[in-house]
């Protein structure tokens, strides 16, 4: 199936994309299996990992187990929020679609 955003986008990156091992964090806000997607901010002293995004509707941070790139879609199950992300300041942020 080809969908129609990825062609919006100019392609693929060629440099492989960094894997990551997720741990529980003890979110307990979406059911068990998903918990290790997801972490509460912890405020100006937090700072974000690679595989990282903050939802900016519900403030709470979205991982991944791949490295995330702007023009990649994320889900926040938390607000039931689709983002997508955009890369801003030379940092990535989610901006919601839906």
């Amino acid at each position: 199936m080809n969908d129609p955003l990825e062609s919006q986008r100019g392609g693929t990156e060629k440099r492989p994309r960094q894997v990551f091992e997720l741990d529980e964090t003890g979110f307990n806000e979406v059911p068990p299996r998903y918990r290790r997607f997801y972490r509460r901010w912890k405020g100006t002293a937090d700072s974000l990992a690679p595989n990282e995004v903050k939802c900016p509707v519900c403030k709470v941070v979205i991982r991944s187990r791949v490295e995330l790139r702007a023009g990649d879609r994320v889900y926040c199950m938390p607000c039931m929020s689709r983002l997508e992300v955009i890369e801003e300041n030379g940092e990535l942020v989610a901006k919601v679609l839906y």
